[in-house]
């Protein structure tokens, strides 16, 4: 029970630093000195350095094993969940609020998470070593497919996108310091270990440092102000919807495959997550200027706040069951 009552800091952290980013914005405001830019894009840098540098390379490859759960999960987090977005597109494709139908695509089209994945995997008995296999691939794969949904749109929204510099930037700023991270491992592998803890609120810590800003400039430029309590109500119902949708879909499937229940869990709470990490770095290469930030990633809050309570409260269901010993041993 002490665990759904829980409160996650990280929620509060995001909280927080909205209500900053509207009490004191000067950090973080257009005219301010302090080059908040160049501290995100560093600080970016290395969240994915420190990404590829705890990705074990062996623990890949023996993840490859359990193919079919793998393929389950990143096709209905790739594949599924924009397809279920793009489906309302003829409705808002010509009026006021394609903006916040494009939030919901960018929601949909970004990996999963890798932290609460795994947790609360762990905390429902599933299958561990397949959650973090899954978690790790995803947000690689993100970094190639993301863009690719998103461009579909922006394309035709603004002569400011190009595919080649998205890539260009995503190669940079993402992929490479992946790539570093991976080939240190073997040096620096047990020092990411050891500090996982620390190397989590840096990544965190930027994570909230680029949702202040770019909620200073939403507010800025009155951007909210188009986003009565009404809508702010249908937005929420919209996220509560596809997740839940996802989450059934996801569990008949793994049903009619006959995975065992371990793994039914991992494929449930792996394809129902989406990145709130990836999603505010992406978020900054993809869109251009003309485009609000905060608009775009609050589909994608309301998400996230979303899947940790709910798949918390599930876990704790789960986690209540008898397991039998040799499965215990099979995922630890």
């Amino acid at each position: 029970m002490k665990r759904l009552i829980k409160f996650d800091k990280f929620v509060a952290g995001i909280i927080l630093v909205i209500v900053l980013a509207y009490l004191l914005p000067g950090l973080a405001s257009r005219q301010s000195s302090v080059p908040l830019d160049t501290i995100a894009k560093v600080g970016i840098s290395l969240i994915f350095f420190f990404y590829g540098l705890k990705l074990n390379p062996d623990k890949i490859r023996q993840g490859l094993r359990n193919w079919r759960l793998h393929l389950l999960a990143q096709f209905f987090v790739f594949l599924v969940f924009p397809l279920i977005v793009l489906a309302f597109y003829p409705l808002f494709k010509s009026g006021t609020y394609f903006d916040i139908w494009l939030a919901f695509l960018f929601m949909a089209a970004l990996p999963s998470t890798v932290s609460s994945s795994v947790v609360m995997v762990s905390i429902a008995k599933g299958n561990i070593p397949a959650a973090i296999f899954n978690a790790s691939i995803s947000g690689l794969i993100g970094i190639l497919v993301t863009p690719l949904w998103m461009g579909i749109f922006l394309e035709h929204q603004s002569t400011e996108f190009s595919f080649i510099t998205v890539y260009t930037d995503l190669v940079l700023q993402i992929l490479l310091p992946v790539v570093i991270g991976l080939l240190f491992h073997r040096y620096l592998g047990n020092f990411a270990s050891r500090y996982s803890g620390y190397l989590t609120l840096f990544d965190k810590s930027v994570i909230l440092l680029i949702i202040y800003k770019s909620f200073v400039h939403s507010f800025e430029d009155g951007i909210f102000e188009t986003v009565a309590l009404p809508q702010l109500a249908m937005i929420y119902l919209a996220v509560l919807a596809i997740f839940f949708l996802v989450y059934a879909l996801i569990g008949g499937v793994a049903k009619s495959m006959k995975f065992s229940i371990e793994d039914r869990i991992t494929a449930q709470f792996c394809g129902t997550k989406k990145s709130l990490v990836h999603g505010t770095v992406f978020a900054n290469i993809l869109f251009p200027a003309s485009f609000s930030i905060g608009i775009i990633l609050l589909p994608l809050m309301l998400f996230h706040v979303t899947q940790i309570f709910i798949i918390s409260i599930i876990a704790s269901k789960y986690s209540k069951r008898e397991i039998d010993i040799d499965t215990v041993k099979t995922y630890s």
